[in-house]
């Protein structure tokens, strides 16, 4: 379940920071940004959904929140860019991509949570 799950995260993410960048200025990895805060919102969504609304089997929670988010969200590709920017002296651009990717991304896992629970 978490290959199955994996093989769509890493595809979705390739393609979605991909149509991404391609539509905004070079700079800032605006692409990795979209992703990385999008799947902190399902993180927190479907974690909710899974262990406080919905009743189902334990391979669901191997499938989307390890396998797929996992695979989709991009932490590792965001502290290579960052690091790529500190390494050039883009420094500004480091740092907003630090603070906004941590700051939205906890703002989007809370409000995938709150929307777990209004709607369940």
């Amino acid at each position: 379940m978490i290959a199955i799950g994996g093989a769509i995260g890493a595809i979705a993410r390739y393609q979605v920071a991909a149509v991404i960048q391609a539509r905004v200025p070079v700079g800032f990895p605006y692409g990795t940004f979209i992703v990385n805060i999008s799947g902190c919102l399902i993180m927190g969504f479907v974690t909710a959904l899974l262990t406080e609304r919905l009743v189902v089997h334990p391979n669901w929670r191997f499938l989307i929140p390890i396998g797929f988010v996992g695979a989709y969200t991009t932490f590792s590709t965001f502290e290579l860019e960052t690091f790529r920017a500190v390494s050039e002296g883009a420094w500004p651009i480091a740092g907003a991509n630090v603070v906004g990717s941590c700051v939205a991304g906890y703002a989007a896992l809370w409000a995938g949570f709150i929307a777990a629970r209004l709607l369940f």
